[in-house]
């Protein structure tokens, strides 16, 4: 079975909307400076599965591991490969503040933990 002609357009457009597997994908492949073929084969499915895919809704937090296996099973990918993906890219997106700063040629800084000894409080005081 040949695709329809709208499924490149539709899967690029998923791209736009946060609550597309589309969006998650975009983000991904930036994140990662990925091809959508090398996306695809990290999911193990063609890129034209990958463009399906990318027409599905974001598996809701609630029922995560349920729409994942859904998922799965219709799109024959594995569901702990989709999972890592998706996780990754939430776990990027709340640090857009720091990538901004880094693409604005800002330096950002990393405060480092240390352990703290009797040794220390007997020195400071």
């Amino acid at each position: 079975m040949t695709n329809p002609k709208w499924l490149a357009v539709a899967a690029r457009s998923s791209g736009q909307h946060d609550w597309t597997l589309g969006y998650v994908f975009e983000q991904y492949r930036k994140y990662e400076n990925k091809s959508a073929e090398a996306l695809a084969e990290e999911l193990g499915c063609s890129p034209d599965t990958l463009a399906w895919l990318s027409l599905c809704r974001r598996p809701s937090e609630e029922h995560f591991a349920e729409h994942l296996e859904e998922i799965g099973k219709r799109f024959e990918v594995e569901p702990h490969r989709l999972a890592a993906v998706i996780r990754h890219v939430e776990f990027l997106d709340v640090l857009p503040e720091r990538r901004d700063a880094e693409e604005e040629g800002e330096e950002s800084f990393l405060l480092a933990a240390r352990d703290h000894t009797d040794e220390d409080d007997e020195t400071n005081s």
